[in-house]
């Protein structure tokens, strides 16, 4: 069993590697189509935010492992996207079986999965001033936004009932919200 989640974990591992790759190169097609400079002569100051963030992202994941095994991140990723690709009925568990998680960072936001590659893809875009990699960055939020998190959350639902809607309802997506968070707080 443990070699089966192994392999569904580097399976993972390499669709989010691939996706990157996929992106970036889109990224630096767009900057060339459409002549954007590659370099933006962004301040030392944006620079210096880059690196804020991709700190940030990279704690958020530390936090995040705290709460969920690395592996068991993995494969519940790999089944998403299995589903996702191929069709299957949310419903399906194709070997998730983690409890529904609302603490650590899951107390800020629903995907800090997701919230810590945007804040990775967008600092190293900032730290390294390259155009491309902005680009990349708004491809993962859009992937993440609009096909990714959509999927994901009827799963959640189909998995876990009321108590994702009652969860999804207090606590946003991806970017933490001072109010929601403040009333998800008071609500547990």
């Amino acid at each position: 069993m443990q070699k089966i989640e192994f392999a569904k974990a580097m399976v993972a591992v390499l669709v989010v590697l691939a996706l990157w790759s996929v992106f970036i190169a889109i990224g630096y097609l767009v900057t060339v189509g459409f002549q954007v400079p590659e370099k933006l002569e962004l301040p030392l100051a944006a620079r210096f935010i880059g690196l804020l963030a991709i700190l940030s992202g990279l704690s958020l994941f530390v936090w995040l492992i705290r709460y969920r095994r690395p592996v068991e991140v993995l494969v519940s990723s790999f089944a998403t996207f299995t589903k996702l690709v191929k069709r299957i009925p949310v419903e399906e568990r194709l070997g998730r079986s983690e409890p529904l998680v609302v603490k650590g960072p899951y107390l800020y936001v629903r995907h800090p999965l997701y919230a810590g590659v945007l804040l990775l893809a967008s600092g190293l875009w900032l730290l390294l001033n390259n155009t491309p990699l902005l680009f990349t960055t708004l491809l993962f939020l859009l992937w993440f936004n609009f096909v990714v998190t959509p999927f994901e959350e009827k799963e959640l639902i189909a998995m876990f009932g009321t108590d994702y809607e009652r969860y999804r309802i207090q606590v946003p997506k991806m970017i933490p919200l001072p109010k929601r968070i403040a009333r998800s707080k008071h609500s547990t």
